[in-house]
């Protein structure tokens, strides 16, 4: 097959430059995508039983402060007014996540005034005595203190990421934001928020949507290479070390299942997600994804509910990166054996082997597209 350019994957990194290239350059683009979906794991689709419209790849919110983001993605999706709320339940109690005032007043039984929290939760920190944290534990416990950092923390890693804290960078605990107020938001880089009124699969049939581009679903690119002749440019989004066969050794990569169960009853939970802490607890979290569209008017008699299960990947399919520096310094080495090839270009969450939200990976795609395919025209 012929192209000007070949997209390996139809997420957001793929499907937005293949809007770009398609609609600004006019130039004729293959998207090639492994699963028999577009969308890549932000795909949504509509229950039959109860028609609630869920996220097969566990629950996806998106979220921006960025103009750039905004004034690209607003043509192609509107987004309902639904803002996200975490909880996390630890030995049959529910607690808000992140941390905030409410679950430290609630799990230490006590009306902490915001500074009277904040200086409780110094003097805990401070009495375990690290100085330089050297790990993920050790950095956790010096931010919040050892009895809420096993409560919430501990074990609720173990079980997301199959490691001991202790084996993690001590960078990961700043994606833990502490609060001492009342804030129950998760996001807080969410000057737009919510989730597209008419779904995510959606939002990528309009970026797909052109005549110079051509999808082609349940097709394995590295199988097929050799059926395609690419006149530009190739892009992959894929994983980084699948893309080499390996050649360096293998990173590591966590997965999920989510396992769906229909509920004879309107609202089994209450939120779209609750974590659940403890390790006696095999799942990380239940989704209820009727609560993502609260415009929606579903029925009351039953809803739907998934038992999301974190493992080791399985056939490739790696998920999220696992941020150890063993697997930083291999990534390193893929990454610079890519910029060998003047034909390729290695993006997106699993092709820079990164943990990037959805705005992250919209951005990367939009000035990849912008200094490294136009500029070249």
């Amino acid at each position: 097959m012929d192209c000007d350019y070949l997209i390996v994957g139809a997420g957001f990194f793929g499907s937005v430059l293949a809007e770009r290239i398609a609609n600004d350059l006019g130039a004729h683009v293959v998207v090639v995508e492994k699963r028999n979906h577009i969308g890549g794991n932000c795909y949504s689709k509509v229950d039959r039983a109860t028609g609630i419209e869920y996220h097969p790849f566990g629950t996806h919110i998106f979220h921006t402060s960025s103009l750039e983001v905004w004034e690209y993605i607003r043509s192609f999706m509107e987004l309902n007014y639904y803002h996200h709320q975490v909880l996390t339940t630890h030995k049959g109690r529910a607690y808000q996540m992140p941390i905030n005032l409410e679950t430290i007043n609630t799990f230490f039984s006590q009306n902490f005034r915001p500074n009277q929290a904040k200086a409780f939760i110094q003097q805990q920190a401070l009495a375990e005595k690290i100085k330089e944290p050297k790990n993920m534990e050790e950095k956790g416990i010096a931010t919040i203190g050892r009895p809420l950092y096993e409560a919430f923390i501990r074990n609720y890693t173990i079980k997301q990421w199959g490691k001991d804290p202790r084996d993690l960078p001590a960078s990961i605990v700043n994606r833990l934001p502490v609060r001492f107020n009342y804030d129950e938001s998760y996001f807080h880089d969410g000057r737009w928020q919510g989730i597209p009124l008419e779904g995510y699969t959606s939002v990528f049939e309009r970026l797909l949507n052109s005549r110079k581009i051509e999808v082609k679903l349940s097709c394995d690119f590295l199988k097929h290479r050799k059926e395609f002749h690419v006149r530009k440019k190739i892009i992959y989004s894929g994983p980084l070390d699948r893309f080499f066969d390996y050649k360096y050794g293998r990173l590591e990569w966590r997965s999920i299942t989510c396992t769906k169960r229909l509920i004879h009853e309107g609202d089994f939970q209450g939120t779209s997600v609750m974590n659940y802490a403890d390790l006696d607890t095999p799942y990380t979290r239940i989704h209820e994804p009727r609560h993502l569209h609260p415009e929606r008017q579903y029925g009351q008699d039953k809803t739907i509910i998934f038992y999301e299960y974190a493992h080791d990947q399985k056939n490739d399919d790696g998920y999220y990166p696992i941020n150890t520096v063993q697997n930083q310094e291999l990534a390193a080495k893929y990454k610079k054996l890519a910029l060998k090839d003047k034909q390729l270009i290695i993006g997106g969450r699993l092709g820079n082997y990164a943990y990037y939200d959805m705005d992250k990976v919209i951005l990367e795609a939009l000035r990849c597209y912008k200094e490294h395919i136009k500029t070249l025209v």
